[in-house]
């Protein structure tokens, strides 16, 4: 591919990024939704959490943050 092509279709891909806008309060609420999660199986990612935390003998730490010290 030629040096100049290749720049403008760098371009374009970077410029299609540049118009990317922050999510309004409002909005939040549908991103939040349990359909809009990684797990595609969320019973399944909840029995498996059980388990491990079962086996590993702890809770939580998954979704939380913090390193222990209080100060969440």
């Amino acid at each position: 591919m030629r040096p100049l092509a290749l720049s403008i279709v760098i371009a374009a891909c970077l410029a299609g990024c540049a118009s990317i806008e922050p999510v309004a309060p409002w909005q939040k609420g549908q991103l939040a939704k349990p359909e809009m999660g990684f797990a595609d199986d969320v019973a399944g990612a909840a029995y498996a959490e059980h388990v491990y935390s079962s086996r590993e003998a702890v809770s939580g730490g998954t979704r939380v943050g913090g390193g222990g010290c209080g100060c969440n």
